[in-house]
């Protein structure tokens, strides 16, 4: 056995490979909702959801058959992992048709707020204990959500802040499969399987609401938006989660969940030069407190062993 593979991942410093990976990760998903808005004007939602869902399938199971997983073997994990699927669906229903409405800069904002739907639904379900630190964080969070929303803006209507509650709500949707996964035995699953349930019950609730909605394409999509799709399809969905799977059985999963707060800031700044979406004084202060509380939310707690120089 090497010397790294015999240190354990709770204990084992971030290496600057890992750093610079999980940086990359979180400026993908700061800009995957860049991407759907580029996307709407050639592809509806529903139907782009749809299109990512069904791409991101056949790399899940490709990625799962490498990787030795057995899809179909009865584990225990059949029951929650439809549950965690219809949730799934009914998320992604909301986030895109939520940014049909609001901003991209205003929706990854509120999206990442899930972290904060995680750590109080953790306490109140599972009986996680939460430090003051963390307490703080929720708080904090909190207080921004509610800036955002409850200050009057010139570029904020009525229309706006529908869009806002209903990426909320898919934040929320999104801790409620976190917490599944914790509670049940979906938690010893591999990646790709419970990532499959996801995505496998999501595609008939996209082709549901994608007929209720009536839509369809009407005009073949520009290179641009079909890049964009598959950039989401292949590579958000179907390949960052692996990663992130993989960076988590190496090191350890809080403090790699420090760097998530990142993603929000990402995704203000590169809305604001891609989108040119409007960032008015209140809302950045809104999304400085909301990043701030995610970082104290996943701040690592550092024990002595953690604190001891290496060796």
């Amino acid at each position: 056995m090497s010397p790294t593979s015999a240190t354990p991942s709770a204990g084992r410093p971030l290496s600057p490979g890992a750093i610079a990976l999980m940086l990359m990760l979180c400026l993908s998903w700061g800009f995957n909702q860049i991407a759907v808005k580029l996307v709407l004007p050639d592809v509806p939602p529903m139907l782009q959801a749809l299109c990512r869902s069904a791409g991101a399938l056949p790399v899940l199971l490709i990625i799962g058959w490498f990787r030795g997983v057995r899809f179909f073997e009865r584990d225990g994990t059949l029951r929650p992992g439809l549950l965690n699927g219809l949730i799934f669906g009914i998320e992604f229903v909301l986030i895109y048709q939520g940014l049909r409405l609001t901003s991209a800069s205003r929706a990854v904002v509120f999206l990442y707020i899930a972290p904060f739907f995680v750590a109080l639904g953790s306490y109140i379900l599972l009986g996680e204990r939460l430090r003051p630190v963390q307490w703080a964080g929720l708080g904090l969070s909190f207080a921004g959500v509610a800036l955002a929303i409850g200050v009057p803006q010139a570029n904020v209507d009525a229309k706006v802040l529908l869009g806002d509650l209903l990426i909320v709500a898919g934040g929320a949707l999104w801790a409620a499969t976190t917490l599944i996964v914790k509670a049940t035995r979906l938690i010893h699953a591999p990646a790709e399987k419970g990532m499959g349930y996801q995505v496998a019950l999501s595609i008939p609730i996209f082709v549901l609401a994608a007929w209720i909605g009536g839509e369809k394409v009407t005009h073949m999509p520009s290179p641009l938006s079909l890049a964009l799709m598959a950039y989401q399809s292949f590579w958000v969905v179907g390949l960052t989660f692996t990663l992130w799977f993989a960076l988590v059985k190496a090191y350890s999963a809080s403090k790699l969940s420090a760097f998530t707060f990142i993603t929000p800031l990402f995704g203000v700044v590169a809305s604001y030069f891609i989108m040119h979406d409007t960032v008015t004084l209140a809302f950045g202060a809104a999304a400085l407190l909301v990043i701030a509380g995610l970082y104290l939310v996943n701040k690592p707690e550092t024990t002595q062993a953690e604190a001891a120089p290496n060796a």
